[in-house]
């Protein structure tokens, strides 16, 4: 919105020349959902403490999680709004790819509000029956696939989507999917999704990680979108990906600003509005940037919090109730090994900075 003002003004007063750059936007978007947090962040959390609006913590789980009870819950909504508003303002609209990842965001984000608000209604720490909660992720995601492939079928890889997939380490093997990228993308959103979500608890822990991945999908994001960068490191050019290097920073700003609520012992739990959201968020970028599957790296921890899940729940069914963690996901393993809270964070956070510093040193690897 802001783009579309200031920019053509860049004839008469020259400084408006620097709104031109997405380098310039994309530190603005940031900053801008920085304020949003610090201006209304105090306010917000006590409307949630007002209306008793808290989290509804599990019985099973560490005993050190029962004093979290009646900390405020749904904070996903002011994230959400911190990383959609700098993204209108400061933008360009006219860019498909920009509505593709606010609209993940925003409709992912309502199936986890949904979710918050059936568990605060009963008083409990589950919400939506799990195929309730993942069929709805498989209609958004699917109006998603469809979405990018028709426009993949109709402008080609240099005006629309790209319906080849790229694989890491491989520059030449590209294969085409067509319309088989429809029930890959579903699968990709889905899975990413409940992945972040499943990483969602402890303080710090799933915002943190998504700070991490979010900041190198923002760098990879201006990388596919510049002609030169982009030739350099053998990775698929695309164009449209160039403006959503502005959304990438409204994210990253977005998930700061909350960190400063949610680092430990915190004063605001994102809930699964924010969970659901951040994690299809993640896929969509990825998935827009043709590198889905260095995503695979650049998120490794979530990847090993899902798998954690996956083995217990399968290990557990087969061999008649034996467990391979303490508890899943992986976090709570080692909360039970008698690590701190804060030191599980941190070095989850230290791991998460290894998997994205290394997934960005590979990419000339091809």
């Amino acid at each position: 919105m802001l783009y579309w003002l200031l920019a053509p003004l860049k004839d008469s007063v020259s400084a408006f020349n620097v709104f031109r750059y997405i380098t310039v936007r994309t530190a603005l978007a940031g900053i801008t959902a920085l304020l949003i947090f610090f201006l209304f962040g105090p306010a917000f959390v006590r409307l949630l403490q007002k209306f008793q609006i808290s989290q509804q913590i599990r019985t099973d789980g560490p005993q050190s999680h029962l004093a979290k009870k009646g900390t405020p819950s749904m904070g996903g909504l002011l994230l959400i709004a911190a990383a959609v508003v700098p993204t209108l303002l400061w933008g360009n609209l006219g860019n498909t790819y920009v509505w593709l990842a606010v609209w993940t965001m925003t409709s992912f984000g309502l199936v986890g509000l949904l979710d918050d608000l059936i568990k605060l209604r009963r008083k409990r720490s589950l919400g939506l029956r799990t195929f309730q909660k993942i069929g709805l992720q498989i209609v958004l995601s699917a109006v998603f696939a469809v979405i990018v492939t028709t426009i993949g079928f109709a402008k080609g890889p240099e005006q629309g989507f790209d319906l080849r997939t790229y694989f890491l380490f491989l520059k030449t093997l590209a294969p085409y999917l067509g319309w088989f990228y429809i029930p890959w993308i579903m699968l990709y959103l889905v899975g990413f999704s409940n992945a972040v979500n499943l990483a969602d608890g402890l303080d710090g822990l799933a915002v943190g990680l998504t700070l991490i991945s979010a900041t190198a999908l923002t760098a990879l994001t201006y990388i596919a979108g510049h002609a030169v960068f982009s030739r350099y490191l053998y990775i698929a050019r695309v164009p449209q990906a160039a403006e959503l290097t502005v959304f990438g920073g409204a994210l990253t700003g977005a998930c700061l600003g909350f960190l400063w609520f949610n680092s430990h012992p915190a004063q605001l739990f994102m809930g699964d509005v924010g969970a659901l959201a951040l994690g299809a968020t993640l896929a969509a970028m990825a998935l827009l940037i043709k590198q889905e599957f260095l995503l695979f790296a650049v998120a490794g921890v979530f990847i090993l919090e899902a798998l954690s899940v996956l083995l217990q729940v399968s290990y557990f069914k087969l061999s008649g109730g034996k467990r391979v963690f303490k508890m899943a996901p992986l976090h709570h393993h080692f909360e039970l090994l008698g690590w701190p809270e804060e030191k599980v964070v941190v070095r989850f956070w230290i791991l998460g900075i290894i998997f994205a510093l290394f997934s960005l040193a590979t990419l000339k690897l091809r």
